[in-house]
């Protein structure tokens, strides 16, 4: 079975996913108004870019809107706060 790009990078940045994980596990539910708040930490473009790309080719995202129909957060946001996790574990 192939890797998926994010189990790549994830694989090809050791250090990066720690710090991840670590910021996922701190912040156990995102909020919409996080992204307002610049204390709270952000992705590194190329991460967001891989999250937002899986959003992309998942059946739950409303095109139209760029809005999870699980969760209902606008992933092109959402990817880019670092503790953020897709609500069915695709990132």
């Amino acid at each position: 079975m192939s890797k998926t790009p994010f189990e790549m990078w994830k694989e090809n940045n050791p250090e990066k996913t720690i710090m991840l994980h670590r910021e996922q596990e701190k912040n156990k539910k995102v909020r919409p108004w996080d992204l307002l708040d610049p204390s709270k930490p952000r992705a590194e473009n190329e991460l967001a870019d891989l999250r937002y790309s899986i959003c992309l080719e998942c059946p739950s995202l409303i095109k139209f809107s760029k809005q999870c129909r699980k969760c209902g957060c606008f992933m092109d946001a959402k990817t880019k706060l670092l503790g953020a996790t897709c609500p069915i574990g695709k990132w």
